[in-house]
């Protein structure tokens, strides 16, 4: 199955904020990732050839160029062939829009496991991601609420069972 999954949000921030955001990914002072989600790890700093992932994805750093785009291929599950990143696009020095982009195609039972459940779980995650990058460059966050089956399978998957915490706003946010 071919799939092509793309997520944006409007950034007010500067490049430098954006790089430092981007640059956190995976590291103790994470600003990117969401809380409440399995976190990312990495086996290095985000360079080419950095080995990571959350919960059962796994994926290798492929490119990086620090303010502008992160890019990962997929390790597994079995069955995942194909990347996806986060990019910066239309950059001023007042905003820009973040993208978390996937392109793969699936094969055999990654296929069921994407429809049934990776999916839903993908998009939450991505939203509450891009919701904590606009809390932590001082905008006020959009926060999307989970769908139902999200919230179910949040409960029935032991990897997804953290429970969310709350992330102080910035004094002045947007």
């Amino acid at each position: 199955m071919n799939i092509v999954n793309v997520h944006q949000r409007r950034l007010e921030a500067t490049p430098a904020q954006v790089a430092e955001l981007m640059a956190s990914l995976g590291s103790p002072d994470d600003k990117l990732w969401p809380p409440g989600w399995p976190r990312i790890r990495f086996d290095r700093p985000l360079v080419p050839g950095a080995v990571g992932g959350h919960g059962p994805i796994g994926y290798v750093v492929t490119a990086y160029t620090p303010g502008e785009s992160i890019r990962f291929r997929f390790t597994g599950p079995k069955g995942f062939n194909g990347w996806h990143s986060f990019t910066v696009l239309g950059a001023t020095e007042e905003d820009c829009v973040l993208e978390h982009r996937i392109e793969m195609q699936t094969e055999g039972r990654a296929t069921l496991l994407w429809e049934l459940a990776i999916r839903h779980l993908h998009n939450a995650l991505v939203e509450d991601a891009l919701s904590q990058a606009q809390r932590a460059v001082g905008n006020k966050p959009l926060v999307v609420r989970w769908p139902v089956k999200v919230r179910l399978l949040r409960r029935l998957l032991p990897a997804q069972k953290s429970k969310p915490r709350a992330v102080p706003g910035k004094a002045g946010a947007r």
